[in-house]
């Protein structure tokens, strides 16, 4: 009887160590910070506000809040239209430059791209 309760504790030990360990890799870090020619949408502001890249370099935004935002450049070159959580947008950048932008649903959000 010993052992069989030996066994089913031992099963439940390696089963919450399993869990445990998946729910770590499956959900990433609430603290996260953006990688490289990222931007994260989050608290209604983009984070970083400015970002400095090269010629030619992608940037991704990523929508961390739970309503939608837009990334949508002041002179016009980039709309992204609505970002839903989770969602993302990406856009090139091919000339040298300074590219401000907003959300379009919430003007008080303001972000720049620098392009060297």
């Amino acid at each position: 009887m010993k052992l069989k309760r030996i066994l089913q504790l031992l099963i439940i030990l390696i089963a919450a160590s399993v869990l445990n360990g998946c729910s770590k890799e499956a959900m990433p870090a609430s603290n996260a910070e953006p990688g490289p020619n990222q931007v994260f949408i989050s608290n209604y502001a983009y984070n970083p506000s400015t970002i400095s890249v090269g010629v030619n370099t992608t940037v991704t935004w990523i929508n961390k809040d739970p309503v939608a935002h837009t990334v949508t450049s002041t002179t016009g070159i980039f709309i992204s239209g609505q970002i839903p959580q989770n969602g993302t947008y990406n856009y090139q950048f091919t000339s040298a430059g300074t590219y401000p932008y907003y959300c379009a649903d919430h003007t008080n959000m303001k972000g720049t791209v620098v392009v060297h």
